[in-house]
């Protein structure tokens, strides 16, 4: 399985805000136990939707900016961005089958 990709507040704009795709913003951090857990359910998603949605990873430790933007107070947090907006916003750990029943219908 290929590495994922990490978005930084350098290149966020272009990555995510400016996406053709929906972009599934995985905010974690390595110190973060919830954020492993919730991590190869993040790479699965990768996977599965590939050409239908971009899924990146954003380290909530280097990139304080973003995360003050977004309200970001818990990690994880995942964000699904449409068109530059947030269309879905889901903190803390959640199954797969919770993750798919609340991004599925944005994509």
């Amino acid at each position: 399985m290929a590495e994922m990709q990490y978005v930084t507040e350098s290149d966020f704009q272009d990555e995510v805000i400016q996406s053709n795709l929906p972009v599934l913003v995985d905010f974690t951090a390595v110190w973060c136990q919830p954020c492993k857990m919730i991590d190869p359910i993040v790479k699965q998603l990768a996977v599965e939707w590939d050409g239908r949605v971009k899924v990146v990873k954003l380290d909530a430790d280097q990139n304080p900016n973003i995360m003050m933007q977004y309200g970001v107070m818990g990690i994880p947090t995942l964000m699904l961005f449409k068109g530059g907006e947030v269309k879905e916003r889901i903190t803390g750990f959640q199954p797969k089958d919770k993750l798919v029943a609340k991004v599925t219908p944005h994509v």
